[in-house]
């Protein structure tokens, strides 16, 4: 089945039509520039126009940056605050006239690394770490996600928070070599393993393509692995919830 799938970002938002049997798109992605300011009005537009571009008339799964509750922010990171509060489940489908599922989107990036990459055939704990310009975190118990995890808001035994300390906006702030940051992301690392015992993390987000710079600082016994799907995970995984949720649609109405 293909479904539109949406990745919302700061800078850009993203689409592309995707095949859900095997996760690969079908045709060209296509990115338009988030708006100034990124209200939920002008963010609507933007998701009607990816909509038009693509002639899309199925439902349509946006992976988001916010904590989404049953359709509704309840945070905003990097967009305006406008959104919390916001139905946007909503007010995307009232816009584009499709009906629209949104997701956190390390949410989304886990849901897609479950399914086609590195957490194929996983069982037990699997924790997906975004890292960015904060850590976004997604977590699975036997394949079943636990949806709008903020670990990166955890406080390390330092007093910091995760990702005050160890994302990779940091790491550029700071001017900070990936050796010397590696061992700061392995502190995170640790408190994760201490507190959840995961049988597998998953590295997403723009860092893990340096996995090879920094992985010789990682010292806990979880397998460590760098994602497989990339840039490409938020919208994959976005169509995927679109796809479970219209599915649930039907067979509720049926």
């Amino acid at each position: 089945m293909h479904i539109l799938g949406v990745d919302v970002g700061g800078s850009g938002i993203k689409g592309a039509i995707v095949d859900t049997e095997t996760g690969e798109f079908v045709g060209e992605r296509h990115r338009i520039a988030t708006p100034k300011p990124a209200t939920p009005e002008a963010v609507a537009a933007v998701i009607a126009q990816l909509v038009n571009h693509f002639n899309w008339e199925g439902p349509v799964g946006c992976g988001f940056p916010a904590s989404i509750q049953h359709g509704v922010a309840r945070t905003a990171a990097n967009l305006s605050s406008s959104f919390i509060g916001a139905n946007i489940d909503a007010l995307f489908s009232d816009v584009t006239k499709c009906s629209c599922f949104n997701l956190n989107d390390a949410d989304a990036a886990g849901i897609a690394e479950m399914n086609f990459g590195g957490g194929v055939g996983q069982s037990g704990v699997v924790l997906l770490i975004t890292i960015g310009t904060g850590l976004g975190t997604a977590f699975f118990s036997d394949g079943v996600l636990l949806p709008n995890t903020e670990l990166g808001h955890l406080y390390l035994p330092n007093g910091k928070k995760g990702e005050h300390f160890a994302s990779d906006a940091v790491r550029k702030s700071e001017d900070l070599g990936w050796k010397s940051w590696g061992k700061r992301f392995d502190k995170y690392l640790q408190q994760m393993e201490a507190l959840f015992w995961p049988d597998l993390i998953i590295l997403g987000g723009g860092a893990s393509k340096k996995f090879d710079k920094f992985k010789h600082q990682i010292s806990i016994n979880t397998p460590v692995k760098p994602a497989e799907l990339l840039n490409q995970a938020g919208i994959v995984g976005a169509a995927l919830h679109a796809h479970s949720k219209s599915s649930q649609s039907v067979q509720s109405k049926g």
